[in-house]
C-alpha cells in the first residue's frame, strides 16, 4: 500500500477525506445515461438529483437498450414510473434557476413541467441562491444513500454521445438540430464517500426548499471489504477498490455560508506533486494561476510532461472573447521557456472516409498526476469555477497497485480515444523520451487525432474585455449593500421573478397598443361602435351584432362599461341589458377558455404561493366572490376573465357569478344610457331624473355588493370554524 493521504487536508484543499469501496469511471454520456437508468430502476428509498440542468425530455437509453427495456427511457417518465410504483420512494430534483443567458438553451417552465409530469413523491426546486453571474455547477445523483454519480455531466440537451463519436449521428439531436460530437466523463462510487455526498445534497436542498428531506439511510455495510451495493448499474464493473479519496468544493460567498476554494487549492497542490506526466482534459482553460503552476513545476522537474485536451472552436462571441482569448494567454504562460516537445495544448478532431470533418467538443473535467491521483469533477480551469460557481471534484488516490494501475488505465483509455488508437498502443508511447510529441505524431489518417490549438484564428488576444468580465468573472457581477456597511452578492433573479417582469412588460405593451389603437383606428372608438350598433337596431342581426361587438371588444381589452352604455343607449332599458349580459357572458367564456389554456401550460404557478392563496380565496367565495369582483371596478373586464381562467374556479360558477355581478348594474346602466339618449332627444325633468336615479342605483348596487360579499364571507368562515370545533370535540370524545 502507498499512502498519499498526506496531501488531503480537510479545511484547506478539500472538504472531507474519505474512502470508496468501488469506483467506475463512466466515459461519455451514452454510458452514463445507461448506468443511471439501471441504478434508478433499482432504487427503493430515495433519489437526489442536483444539477446545472435537469431536462424532463432526455432519453437515457437508445437503440436496442431502449427497445428491450421494460422501464421508460425518457427521464421524466422513468422517475414518474418509479414514484408511482413505489409510493415510499422519495425523489428530490434541484436544478439551478438559471439566468436569462441560458433561457434559449434550457427547458422552459422546468419546475412546473416536472410537477405536472410526476406524482407528489417527486419534489422539484429551483436554486436561486447563487450570486449574480455564478451558477449551480455541481452534478450529483445519490441513490438510496449507497451509490453516487458525480462528475461533469448533466441530464441536459446536447450531451448524449458514444465513445466512437461518429462525425454524423441521428441520435445527436438537440433543440436546434444535430450537434457536434461531445465528450464527457462521470463516475459512480459506493462506500463511505456516499455518506459525504448524502450530506452535501441535503444541505443544498434545505437551502431552498421548505420541506425536510428524508434522513440519511444507514448503509448496510460501510466497511472497505463490503459488497457491491444492490443499486450498482449493470454492465459497469468497478476498476477502483478500497480507494482513498477526497471531495473538494468551490462554494461562493452566499447568505449564511462560509465560502470555499478547495478545488483551486487542491489543483495547485496536485500539480506540485507531479514528477512524470500530467494529463488534463477540460472544457475551458483560462485560469492563469493554473498555467503558472504548471510552468513552474515543469521548470522544477525537467522530466515532467504536460498534455491538455480541450475544444477547438468557440460557440458565439461571448465564449470566443471570454474563454478562447483567455486561452491564448493561458497557453503563452504554460509554454514560456519550456521545450515545446514537453507540453501541448490540443484539440481532438476527426475526418471520416467520406471526407466529412468534426471537432469533438470537450465538456469533461479530468486530471491525472502520474499514477498518483485522478480527478473527476465539475470544475473547469476557469476563474468562475475556482471562485464563483458551486463545484465538486472527487480526487482518487493511487493508494495500491490496483488503484495506481486504474489511474493509468483511465488516462490511456481517454488518450486512445482522442488519438484514434487502441489502448494497448499507449504504454509504448508513454515510454518514449517525449511522450507528448509521440501522441500527436503517427496518428491514423481517418479517425480522431490531436492537434495543437491555435486560437489566434478565432480571436486576437484581448485583455480585461467586457466579454471576459461577464462570462468568466471571479466575483459576482452585482453586489448589494449589507446592513453592516459591507457588500453582499446579489442572487441570480429567480425565473419566476423574471417571467413576472416579462409578463408585466407584455401587459404594459398590449395596453399601450390598445390605447394607440383606440386613438388611431377610426372604427375602434365609442362613436364608431355606436354607429355600427345603430345600423342593426330593429333587424334580425341586432343580437348577433351585439355579441360580435362584445367578443371583439373583450379580446381587444375595450372597456365593457362603454359597450354596456352604448348598447343600452341604442336598444333601450329593457333589451339593452338583456343583449348586453348575453354579450358579456359570451365574451367572458371565450377569454376564460384562453386563460384556462394558459394556466394548463404552466402560467398558473408562475406567481407562486401568493397567487395560489388568491386562487384559493376565489374558489372559497365562489359565485358571490365573482359577483363582487364584477360589481367593483377593480380590474378591467377582459383581464378578470383571463385571470379567472388561469385560476381553479369552474366555468359555470364563473358565468353565474358574472351574471349576478353584471346584470343588476347593466339595468342601472340601461337607465343611464337610455336617459342620456333621451336627454339629447328631449331634455326634461323626467329624463334628467332617470339619469340621476340610474347613477344612484348603480352606486347603491356597488355598495350593496361589498356588504353582501363581506357578510357571506364572514358567515362562511364562521361555519368553517364551527365545523372544525365540532370535529375536534368528536375526536376528543
Amino acid at each position: 500500500m502507498v499512502d498519499n493521504n498526506n496531501i488531503f487536508k480537510p479545511g484547506e484543499n478539500c472538504w472531507v477525506s474519505s474512502k470508496a469501496n468501488f469506483v467506475a469511471p463512466l466515459i461519455d454520456c451514452g454510458n452514463y445515461y445507461k448506468a443511471l437508468h439501471s441504478a434508478v430502476v433499482k432504487a427503493k428509498h430515495s433519489i437526489f438529483i442536483i444539477g446545472w440542468d435537469i431536462d424532463s425530455r432526455i432519453r437515457l437509453l437508445r437503440g436496442d437498450d431502449e427497445a428491450n427495456s421494460e422501464a421508460p427511457s425518457v427521464v421524466s417518465d422513468l422517475l414518474a414510473w418509479k414514484a408511482e410504483n413505489n409510493p415510499d420512494l422519495n425523489i428530490y430534483l434541484l436544478r439551478w434557476d438559471s439566468s436569462l443567458a441560458f433561457f434559449s438553451k434550457r427547458e422552459m417552465w422546468a419546475k412546473e413541467v416536472w410537477e405536472e409530469k410526476t406524482p407528489d413523491n417527486v419534489q422539484t426546486e429551483l436554486d436561486d441562491t447563487i450570486p449574480m453571474g455564478g451558477s449551480q455547477h455541481q452534478k450529483i445523483i445519490v441513490i438510496d444513500d449507497e451509490l453516487v454519480f458525480s462528475g461533469g455531466m448533466d441530464i441536459s440537451t446536447n450531451r448524449w454521445d458514444t465513445r466512437d463519436h461518429p462525425v454524423v449521428s441521428e441520435e445527436r439531436d438537440g433543440p436546434d438540430g444535430e450537434y457536434a460530437p461531445l465528450h464527457d466523463v462521470q463516475m459512480v462510487s459506493s462506500g463511505p464517500v456516499v455518506a459525504d455526498f448524502s450530506k452535501l445534497v441535503r444541505w443544498r436542498w434545505l437551502r431552498v426548499a421548505e420541506s425536510e428531506p428524508v434522513e440519511i439511510r444507514e448503509q448496510a455495510d460501510t466497511s472497505l471489504d463490503g459488497p457491491i451495493p444492490d443499486t450498482w448499474p449493470e454492465g459497469f464493473p468497478p476498476i477502483f477498490e478500497e480507494v482513498d479519496c477526497a471531495l473538494a468544493r468551490t462554494i461562493p460567498f452566499m447568505d449564511e455560508v462560509e465560502p470555499a476554494q478547495e478545488v483551486r487549492t487542491m489543483l495547485l497542490d496536485l500539480i506540485g506533486q507531479a514528477e512524470s506526466l500530467i494529463y488534463i482534459e477540460n472544457q475551458f482553460t483560462t485560469r492563469q494561476e493554473i498555467a503558472e503552476a504548471l510552468n513552474k513545476r515543469m521548470k522544477a522537474r525537467p522530466d515532467l510532461h504536460v498534455i491538455i485536451v480541450s475544444s477547438y472552436e468557440p460557440k458565439g462571441k461571448f465564449e470566443c472573447e471570454a474563454f478562447w482569448a483567455s486561452r491564448i494567454e493561458f497557453k503563452s504562460i504554460l509554454e514560456k521557456d519550456i521545450d515545446p516537445k514537453r507540453v501541448k495544448l490540443t484539440y481532438s478532431s476527426c475526418e471520416d472516409l467520406q471526407g466529412r470533418k468534426a471537432y469533438k467538443r470537450i465538456h469533461s473535467k479530468v486530471m491525472t498526476v502520474d499514477d498518483k491521483y485522478l480527478v473527476i469533477g465539475s470544475s473547469n480551469l476557469s476563474n468562475r469555477s475556482m471562485t464563483l460557481d458551486t463545484e465538486i471534484d472527487v480526487v482518487l488516490s493511487g493508494n495500491s497497485d490496483l488503484n495506481r494501475a486504474a489511474i493509468l488505465n483511465v488516462r490511456n483509455d481517454l488518450l486512445a480515444e482522442h488519438t484514434g488508437r487502441d489502448i494497448s498502443d499507449m504504454p509504448a508511447l508513454f515510454a518514449e523520451e517525449y511522450p507528448v510529441e509521440a501522441l500527436i505524431h503517427g496518428q491514423i489518417a481517418h479517425g480522431y487525432v490531436l492537434t495543437e490549438v491555435r486560437d489566434e484564428v478565432f480571436t486576437t488576444q484581448s485583455v480585461n474585455n467586457v466579454f471576459r468580465s461577464l462570462s468568466d468573472p471571479e466575483e459576482p457581477l452585482i453586489s448589494m449593500p449589507s446592513f453592516d456597511g459591507g457588500a453582499l452578492p446579489a442572487r441570480n433573479p429567480r425565473r419566476r421573478t423574471i417571467m413576472i417582469m416579462l409578463g408585466v412588460a407584455v401587459i404594459a405593451l398590449l395596453g399601450g397598443l390598445m390605447f394607440w389603437a383606440s386613438q388611431s383606428i377610426s372604427w375602434l372608438s365609442g362613436e364608431s361602435i355606436n354607429a355600427f350598433l345603430e345600423k342593426s337596431r330593429g333587424t334580425y342581426f341586432a343580437l348577433p351584432t351585439v355579441l360580435l361587438v362584445y367578443v371583439v371588444g373583450g379580446i381587444l381589452f375595450f372597456p365593457v362599461t362603454v359597450l354596456s352604455l352604448a348598447v343600452a343607449a341604442i336598444f333601450g332599458p329593457i333589451w339593452g341589458p338583456i343583449y348586453g349580459i348575453m354579450g358579456a357572458l359570451l365574451s367572458s367564456a371565450i377569454l376564460f377558455a384562453i386563460g384556462k389554456l394558459s394556466g394548463d401550460a404552466g402560467l398558473r404557478k408562475v406567481g407562486g404561493p401568493k397567487v395560489e392563496a388568491l386562487d384559493e380565496k376565489l374558489k372559497q367565495s365562489g359565485i358571490v366572490g365573482v359577483a363582487a369582483i364584477r360589481m367593483l371596478p377593480i380590474a378591467p373586464f377582459s383581464l378578470v376573465n383571463l385571470v379567472a381562467g388561469i385560476s381553479s374556479i369552474g366555468l359555470l360558477q364563473f358565468l353565474i357569478g358574472t351574471f349576478f355581478g353584471m346584470f343588476p348594474p347593466m339595468i342601472a346602466k340601461g337607465l343611464v344610457g337610455d336617459s342620456i339618449t333621451q336627454i339629447f332627444r328631449n331634455p326634461s325633468v323626467e329624463t334628467i331624473s332617470y339619469l340621476v336615479g340610474g347613477i344612484v342605483l348603480w352606486g347603491l348596487m356597488i355598495w350593496g355588493s361589498q356588504k353582501f360579499a363581506r357578510y357571506y364571507q364572514e358567515n362562511r368562515q364562521k361555519r368553517a370554524s364551527d365545523n372544525e370545533a365540532s370535529e375536534s370535540k368528536e375526536c376528543a370524545a
